[in-house]
């Protein structure tokens, strides 16, 4: 069936990347009539006629898009600057991009999309709030309007497939991803642990999903049970793939990758944080040929961010953190330390004194992990204890202060780190506790942000003892 929703935003200059032009993903082979079989996977029963079903949807979204037209959507060129209209986008895409109000790329949007627009295999460093989310999102729904619309689709077999490590990241990139797909005909499906098991079979089994988001775990368990067919993958993203590794989700992973096509038959997306070797290992393993880009890590909106450093002693720190959060009455804190043990020691010391605490780090199991989460957003719990790899992913917006329990020997995590606070906006307040150990590490961090990050004793009223202590 062809797919009439390939209106593309026309008049983009001949140096961009060209519509008509784009090498499209490679083909499976002609065995089995050319589409990919699925042993044991489940049938479609005949009670949804796929084909109708995205019929209707297409009119549906054809009606909702009305006469609206790119000149409806000015952006002008700017120096410097890459726009969406560059790219020659559809025009379903155009609209709700302009709704959402993008003008222009971010870095990684316009770097990324120069390469998977055209079916190219990529790898990307990012950090989360550079906008990779859109950038990959743009990539797929771009390919699916201007691909036809496959013959003899299926119930449970999705044409793309995003995995992310948690299941706020899932809900996330899923309400990104309805913002785009208003105006066109594809299905979207999340597939979580921690949620109603029996909603989710039940709409993997009746409908043909174009684009399913998951997490490993859950996604794994509905494949064993056949009710989800992985051969029809077109285009596979692993998002955060170093929180992946360090979560030990890769065999999961591992095993959801050669239930889809062979990575000659499917374009891949991966991006991480970091690019570690092992991480080049797997994306070895998982792409062909493909394109490396590296956004450098930035502050954002660090204007909004106060940022502290106190002078403590390393034996003082617990004391000094458990004045600050009851006599200034904080509570919306992240406190992060590098080390599994620490972020014990302190989360005890913390409870101990009767402050409403919770703990993040990679022992910490992903039900136990999405339930501490959803206390800490709906301030049930005042303190959050993190290490930075569990810490990474936190998206919420209200947090008042970012606690350094000791530095970060990296100082990209650094970054990341003060990033939780000052959101959306809003002002935000880091504090770093400098003890001997975290001095050799202050130079890079300054380095790395081109900017002085002053030391100065606490304030006095967090030096005095409690009376009769």
């Amino acid at each position: 069936m062809t797919n009439p929703s390939t209106a593309s935003s026309a008049n983009a200059s001949s140096t961009k990347p060209d519509q008509a032009k784009r090498r499209r993903r490679r083909k499976p082979s002609k065995a089995s009539g050319g589409r990919r079989q699925a042993p044991g996977a489940r049938k479609n029963t005949g009670n949804l006629n796929v084909a109708e079903a995205f019929k209707a949807r297409q009119e549906q979204a054809n009606k909702a898009l009305g006469d609206w037209k790119l000149d409806d959507f000015q952006v002008p060129e700017e120096k410097g600057k890459v726009r969406f209209h560059d790219f020659n986008l559809p025009l379903p895409l155009m609209k709700s991009i302009s709704e959402e109000g993008f003008s222009y790329c971010t870095p990684i949007q316009a770097e990324s999309l120069l390469y998977t627009l055209h079916g190219v295999d990529l790898i990307g460093k990012a950090q989360t709030g550079t906008g990779k989310t859109a950038a990959f999102l743009i990539a797929i729904l771009t390919y699916l309007l201007e691909e036809d619309y496959p013959e003899g689709r299926k119930v449970g077999a999705p044409r793309a497939l995003i995995l992310a490590p948690t299941r706020e990241l899932v809900l996330q990139i899923c309400k990104d991803a309805e913002a785009l797909i208003r105006y066109t005909p594809f299905k979207l499906l999340s597939v979580v642990g921690g949620m109603d098991y029996v909603k989710q079979r039940d709409q993997l089994r009746g409908e043909a999903i174009d684009l399913l988001v998951a997490t490993p775990g859950r996604l794994l368990d509905f494949h064993n049970k056949k009710d989800v067919n992985l051969r029809e993958v077109e285009v596979l993203v692993l998002d955060e793939a170093d929180r992946m590794l360090d979560m030990g989700f890769i065999p999961d992973v591992k095993r959801i990758i050669r239930a889809t096509p062979p990575k000659e038959e499917r374009q891949t997306l991966l991006y991480s944080a970091t690019f570690t070797q092992d991480i080049l290992n797997l994306s070895a393993q998982w792409t062909v040929n493909p394109q490396r880009v590296e956004i450098a890590t930035l502050i954002q909106s660090a204007d909004n961010i106060d940022q502290h450093a106190f002078l403590v002693a390393d034996n003082e720190k617990i004391k000094l953190l458990t004045r600050l959060v009851k006599r200034w009455k904080l509570t919306k804190v992240i406190v992060f330390s590098n080390r599994r043990d620490t972020t014990r020691d302190v989360y005890e010391a913390l409870k101990k004194a009767g402050i409403s605490v919770a703990m993040l780090s990679g022992e910490v199991e992903q039900k136990k992990r999405i339930s501490t989460l959803e206390n800490f957003r709906e301030g049930k719990t005042e303190v959050l204890v993190a290490t930075d790899v569990a810490g990474r992913g936190i998206h919420i917006d209200d947090i008042s202060h970012v606690i350094n329990f000791t530095l970060p020997e990296d100082p990209e995590d650094y970054v990341h780190r003060i990033g939780r606070t000052g959101r959306a906006g809003a002002l935000g307040t880091s504090i770093s506790f400098i003890g001997e150990e975290d001095a050799f590490a202050l130079p890079a961090i300054e380095d790395y942000t081109k900017s002085k990050l002053p030391c100065v004793h606490p304030p006095e009223d967090l030096m005095q003892e409690e009376e009769g202590a």
